[in-house]
This record gives C-alpha cells, sequence and structure tokens, in this order.
C-alpha cells in the first residue's frame, strides 16, 4: 500500500473516500529524491475492478507501464480507446505525455493515434489509450492486465506570450 503508517495516504490525511487511491513515489507533491532531484507526486485512484496501477518495469526509466482493463479485439487498421480503470491527478505545472510501447509497434504494429496522447494536469476522468493496429494482416487482441502505453509525466513551464511583427531566425 502507499504511505501506511504516515497519516494519510502520501502522507497527507485521509481524505473520506470508498476508491484506493496511491502515490508514486510518495512524500508531499514536490519531495528530493536521494538523488538531490525533486520528485512529484502521482495520485492514482482505481475506477474499475482488475485495474492495474502504474509503476517503472525498471529503476530509472521515464516512462510507467500502463496496462488493460478490458478485452479488446483490433482487426487490421482499426483502432479503439482502450480503458485503463485509472484516473490520475498530476500536480499542476505537469502534464502526462502517453507514448507507445515500442515492442507492440516492432512485434505487432500497435501504437497510439494520437501519439504522445496529452493528459492535463486537470483531467481527472479515466485514462483512455486510442490504439490502433497498423498490421495490414494479423487480428491483435487487448487482454486485461496487458502493458499497452507508457506514460511519462514532466514540468510544463508557465508561457510569457508575446506577439511580434517580425521573428529572429534564431532565438
Amino acid at each position: 500500500g502507499a504511505a501506511a503508517g504516515r497519516g494519510g495516504l502520501c502522507g497527507r490525511p485521509a481524505p473520506p473516500r470508498r476508491d484506493p487511491v496511491y502515490c508514486l513515489p510518495g512524500g508531499g507533491v514536490e519531495a528530493t529524491a536521494a538523488s538531490g532531484e525533486r520528485e512529484i507526486e502521482l495520485r492514482i485512484q482505481r475506477l474499475r475492478p482488475g485495474a492495474v496501477v502504474p509503476r517503472r518495469a525498471y529503476s530509472g526509466e521515464a516512462g510507467l507501464v500502463l496496462s488493460s482493463c478490458v478485452r479488446v479485439e483490433l482487426a487490421p487498421g482499426e483502432r479503439a480507446l482502450v480503458a485503463t480503470g485509472l484516473a490520475v491527478a498530476i500536480p499542476a505545472g505537469h502534464a502526462g505525455f502517453v507514448q507507445p510501447r515500442s515492442g507492440l509497434a516492432a512485434k505487432h504494429g500497435i501504437s497510439i493515434v494520437n501519439t504522445p496522447g496529452l493528459v492535463d494536469s486537470g483531467y481527472r476522468g479515466e485514462l483512455l489509450v486510442n490504439l490502433m493496429n497498423t498490421d495490414q494482416r494479423e487480428t491483435f487482441v487487448v487482454e486485461p492486465g496487458m502493458r499497452i502505453a507508457q506514460p511519462v509525466i514532466l514540468r510544463v513551464p508557465e508561457l510569457d506570450r508575446v506577439e511580434f511583427h517580425e521573428l529572429p531566425d534564431r532565438i
């Protein structure tokens, strides 16, 4: 479980709720990792039974492993929104970028239609992955628990938009 023994989930008093919330990596909204780098807290809520909480396959990887919680058949050239059964609370100033898994693309021609899929910090709905089967001959079956995508959480800077009549060649 997440943050057991620290008052509530993720080191905060637990709000009243029925569905479990998981935190990666834990601590506060921002904490300092052992490496000295800042880490952020990603709150995750299971919306469906069988939903798999995302994790990193190996330490130090940029992306988390995002899994399907439903069975979907993708005929050649077909696309479908594949449910993960999860919602996330990405902290303000950050965004999630959902990438295809290179192994599914190389071996089966499975990609994400709108890659990278953008998850803004204010979105609280279920994460759905818009998969497409680019193979010309073979149907591909997505099974519950199958790893289908890799979300990467990145800091997004504030922008000071300034309109100019002409732009420089380089900045």
